[in-house]
């Protein structure tokens, strides 16, 4: 390993002695607990599709380098770049997003994929880290009052990425951009009143959501009766309960062998039967070290666009682990989001890459205005 020195200033040299390492490490170990319960999880998955046993694990492997790489790509730029870079990649994305309901592939009754050359990609997660920094720099623009119709465009921009969302339909990531947008637009000096009204809203929404879309119903249904299938849930539950306090093991869960998303969406179900309840303590308390960490290095931060945007940023990151790890122990109904750096997968991973490297280039130390 190659020694850096602080008087280096070389472009690695200079991200190194101002990265946030204690968040980088973190995330490090949590891409090495994600490592582990994918090996653990996909072998049978592999087996019920006819595939190598370690198909999955070399997939995840394949997708997570690339991850990493994006990671420290993106931390390098200073903020200024990785606004522009933040908005490039969302007019990007956000019309794919709105193709997505009309050309997409319909899994599971929602339609939320869309199948490229060579490539599926699911355009609603790179858009949650991408509009959290675009709304970020819009409220910013808006508190400088130069002229610009920056709320207008914001809220506008707000209400088409929820109008598409709920198309498809996605109510769990319609609440989470949603409640990403009202933090910053609370931090950004939203008057209380309006917080008032904007959650009188989304409780409305939530009863407009059950009557208007029969997939939803149907999930709230089974957790608040918990009946109809619910077999997932009910062998997490029996995962979380066969591992104990220290587990059987990695390897040796046996409950993980019936659950069908098991490496994906109820991978915190493996980490509960072969990791027991002290290791997942400590996967809950990476992930809450990220966020906390985060938010004490905007404690001397005085840019009020950095400010909103890693709020943003650490609000996502947060509500998806929280969420994920909710509905596997049936502490609110079951969602299809993964649990960021754990959980198999493409598009969420490379996402949350982008997320995690905006955040780490964001939080970087600097000096002097000219950085900013």
């Amino acid at each position: 390993m190659i020694a850096l020195a602080r008087s280096d200033k070389s472009v690695l040299g200079r991200w190194w002695w101002t990265v946030d390492r204690w968040t980088l490490a973190a995330l490090i170990v949590i891409m090495g607990f994600g490592i582990l319960l994918i090996q653990a999880a996909t072998p049978a998955v592999a087996v019920k599709h006819g595939l190598d046993n370690f198909y999955f694990v070399q997939r995840h492997l394949s997708m997570l380098v690339p991850a990493i790489a994006i990671i420290f790509g993106i931390s390098l730029l200073p903020p200024q770049k990785l606004r522009w870079l933040a908005l490039a990649m969302l007019a990007v994305f956000v019309p794919l997003l709105i193709i997505t309901p009309f050309f997409g592939v319909e899994i599971k009754g929602a339609t939320r994929w869309l199948h490229l050359p060579g490539l599926s990609i699911q355009p609603s997660e790179f858009v949650k880290p991408l509009f959290a920094v675009v709304a970020a720099w819009l409220f910013s623009r808006q508190c400088e009052r130069k002229g610009f119709p920056a709320l207008s465009v914001n809220i506008l921009l707000y209400i088409l990425i929820v109008i598409f969302l709920l198309m498809q339909p996605d109510i769990g990531m319609t609440f989470l951009v949603s409640a990403i947008w009202f933090g910053q637009f609370f931090l950004a000096g939203l008057p209380l009143m309006l917080v008032v009204a904007g959650l009188g809203v989304g409780v409305t929404g939530l009863f407009v959501a059950y009557y208007t879309f029969p997939h939803f119903t149907s999930r709230m249904d089974k957790f608040l009766s918990h009946s109809g299938d619910t077999y997932q849930v009910d062998r997490a539950l029996d995962a979380f309960m066969n591992g104990g306090l220290l587990g059987t093991g990695p390897g040796e869960g046996t409950v993980k062998m019936s659950i069908p998303d098991a490496h994906a969406d109820f991978v915190f179900a493996v980490a509960g039967e072969e990791l027991g309840l002290l290791w997942c303590l400590v996967i809950v308390g990476l992930f809450a070290f990220i966020v906390l960490r985060g938010f004490w290095r905007l404690k001397q931060e005085n840019n009020l666009f950095i400010v909103l945007a890693v709020s943003g940023l650490l609000i996502e990151f947060g509500l998806q682990a929280i969420i994920n790890m909710a509905s596997t122990l049936h502490l609110m109904p079951a969602k299809g989001m993964t649990l960021p750096f754990i959980s198999y997968g493409g598009s969420s991973l490379w996402a949350l890459a982008v997320g995690m490297g905006l955040l780490l280039g964001l939080t970087r130390k600097r000096f002097g205005r000219n950085e900013i």
